[in-house]
């Protein structure tokens, strides 16, 4: 009998704190709503003054056969105080051919040519020259395979409205660019990492975000030490928020308006795509900064946990409530990756291709199913000290 207890309190204390946790989390998702809306109010309010000038910063490397859609939706803004950076990063293609097409639509473009690249990081030196170079008082980021929204740099602007935030990022989807599961799951598998980020930020404890979709403020920049201060790391993204967090007053906001959605190309296999998810896992379970660490490490581990004792319910039955919390925790997530992703067709509708994720209702069962086993995998080989690499820079994991 004692032990009929013992393994029903495991169980459930297990399932209560997961369910528990991702409530959490959701009500996290559910303030930054209210705050995007807010700002945006806020911005209406002001609107009429001078803009502010604001840098885009995106680097380049060998982005021949990728980077037409972004230059043609770039093409599109009609931010009047904007500059564009483009930082070509030893390209040997077509790269800055098409950058010097651009540069002749008329629009301020300002192209810096590495001939050498020191890393350890190299996108993260690359980023880290263009904004040396910017002169605005924002720096906008995005990377050369991604497409954005007509509005993108004025919407970007407008989650600044606040002179407390140092820093909003915001949605970026994945392109479905064919039909079968693991497109749809890369589709899914991204917007639920942005359901963890937004909702973390929503409670304080920004740990993160996708720098192909993020505005930082020059002042905040600054406070934090500059972009040269931000320590190394294969998620530079993830470094940056990190440094904000622990070494300003300022905060960090998720946008998740619809006039903020970016699109991103997929990746072609399972072999990068693991890659690159192994590569954001260990950025978060490794972080240098003790707070995205320490909930990072608690979000995976317990996910884990959960997953592992599938094997041993034969033996262990009682602890049936692990695998099922984990479950229910997943549609939370689906629910906020629907709040977030609602709509997005009517914007994003003059993109090369705009894209889609997988249907509501049964459509997300096998995504749904699939996915904590899959951050299971990436948790154990990341602990097991798997290295990633990124676009063959050589910049290892930790």
């Amino acid at each position: 009998m004692a032990a009929v207890v013992f393994w029903d309190f495991i169980g459930f204390a297990y399932a209560l704190w997961f369910v528990g946790l991702q409530s959490l989390l959701m009500f996290g998702l559910f303030l930054e709503w209210r705050r995007d809306r807010r700002l945006c109010a806020l911005a209406s309010e002001k609107a009429g003054g001078n803009l502010p000038r604001v840098s885009v910063v995106i680097p380049v490397h060998d982005e021949e056969h990728r980077i037409a859609p972004l230059l043609r939706s770039l093409s599109l803004q009609e931010y009047p105080q904007a500059e564009y950076i483009f930082i070509d990063d030893r390209s040997g293609d077509k790269s800055p051919e098409l950058l010097a097409r651009f540069a002749e639509t008329g629009k301020p473009v300002r192209i810096i040519t590495l001939a050498e690249n020191p890393g350890p990081n190299h996108k993260q030196f690359a980023l880290g020259r263009g904004i040396e170079a910017a002169s605005g008082e924002y720096f906008l980021f995005t990377d050369a395979d991604c497409e954005v929204p007509p509005g993108w740099i004025a919407a970007m602007v407008r989650r600044m409205a606040d002179e407390g935030i140092g820093a909003a990022i915001a949605p970026v989807f994945k392109k479905k660019e064919r039909p079968g599961f693991f497109p749809s799951y890369q589709c899914y598998d991204h917007i639920v990492r942005y359901v963890y980020l937004a909702g973390a930020a929503g409670l304080g404890a920004a740990g993160g975000g996708f720098g192909n979709n993020l505005i930082l403020r020059r002042a905040c920049l600054e406070a934090a030490g500059g972009y040269d201060a931000v320590p190394p790391s294969p998620t530079e993204d993830a470094a940056l928020i990190s440094q904000i967090r622990s070494t300003t007053a300022y905060r960090v906001h998720s946008a998740v308006g619809r006039d903020t959605h970016v699109l991103t190309r997929p990746e072609p296999s399972w072999r990068t795509f693991i890659n690159q998810t192994l590569r954001w896992n260990n950025g978060g379970l490794f972080s240098p900064e003790t707070i995205t660490r320490l909930n990072y490490t608690v979000l995976m581990l317990t996910i884990a946990s959960g997953i592992l004792v599938i094997p041993l319910l034969p033996l262990f039955p009682r602890l049936w409530p692990m695998p099922l919390g984990v479950f229910i925790v997943m549609l939370e997530n689906t629910a906020g990756a629907l709040l977030i992703a609602r709509g997005r067709f009517p914007e994003n509708a003059h993109l090369e291709s705009p894209g889609s994720l997988p249907p509501s209702g049964l459509g997300w069962v096998p995504e749904l199913v699939f996915m904590p086993f899959y951050m299971t995998l990436m948790t154990v080989m990341g602990y097991l000290g798997i290295k990633t690499d990124w676009k063959g820079s050589g910049m290892k994991e930790i």
